[in-house]
């Protein structure tokens, strides 16, 4: 091959090793699911912060949301925050959580899963009788967003309702969460059709690898810099460090002037 060709070559590859090794390095490279900084399909919510401090962006903007009655974020005109906890199992850590809560007499919503109703019942039944919103999380946690037909789309919803009543006496709240933040238009409509308020998230951070768990140090770093006014924020109850911090980090965001509000304060709820 003549040094020309290889010139050349080189010339035309040199910007796509560049922008592969740029694309490695970011900071930022997170799941969806988490705090991902750049925008994803509308199928998997997603948010980029483009300021530390101010309401971030998602890959749906709020007037899009509502017209399926979702939220992503509150009240930004208010210094409140709406606390949200996906469980889907039980091992060892929400009843830590739930007495963080009680100590800062602050409200939150536990979105829940078949699993977690099943097994761990009486942990369910303390989060009712201390005046937490049960959300549903579905039965089985599928990817909701590729159940096309509504059929089976209400039947995830519809059967973890009734294990709930059957299990606390209790309706279940008419809050839903799509699992992995996985959702389509057509998802928002059906929750919307069951009466399903459907609930994203404008705060969370990588906490759910229980074999992998952030610092308290790294949790802060997420936690604290990008909260905002009118932020739904999103933990795991399965996670050791929130188990750990959510005393302090509530303590934390009150001296910030944080005050906590249940998602039945979410404006147009």
């Amino acid at each position: 091959m003549s040094r020309t060709v290889l010139r050349v070559l080189c010339v035309m590859l040199l910007p796509c090793l560049l922008f592969a090794a740029l694309w490695s390095a970011r900071p930022e490279a997170l799941p969806a699911s988490a705090d991902a900084a750049v925008a994803v399909s509308s199928e998997n919510w997603g948010l980029s912060f483009p300021q530390e401090g101010q309401t971030p962006i998602g890959n749906a903007t709020a007037e899009e949301l509502s017209q399926y009655d979702a939220h992503y974020v509150g009240d930004t005109s208010q210094k409140v925050l709406y606390l949200t906890f996906d469980c889907g199992y039980e091992n060892g850590y929400t009843e830590t959580i739930l007495d963080a809560l009680a100590r800062h007499n602050a409200p939150a919503a536990f979105f829940v899963v078949g699993h977690m109703v099943e097994s761990a019942p009486e942990i369910v039944c303390r989060m009712v009788e201390e005046g937490h919103i049960v959300g549903n999380h579905t039965f089985h946690h599928p990817d909701m967003s590729a159940i096309a037909d509504k059929t089976s789309f209400c039947q995830e919803l519809t059967s973890l309702e009734e294990l709930f009543r059957q299990t606390t006496g209790e309706e279940m709240s008419k809050f839903y969460r799509p699992p992995q933040g996985k959702y389509s238009v057509e998802n928002l409509s059906q929750a919307h059709e069951l009466g399903y308020t459907t609930v994203l998230w404008s705060l969370a951070y990588v906490d759910w690898y229980v074999d992998d768990q952030p610092t308290a140090e790294e949790a802060y770093e997420k936690l604290l810099p990008r909260i905002h006014n009118g932020a739904i924020v999103l933990l795991h109850s399965t996670s050791a460090t929130n188990a750990a911090i959510l005393d302090d980090l509530l303590t934390k965001w009150e001296e910030m002037g944080y005050t906590f509000a249940p998602l039945t304060q979410l404006p147009g709820v």
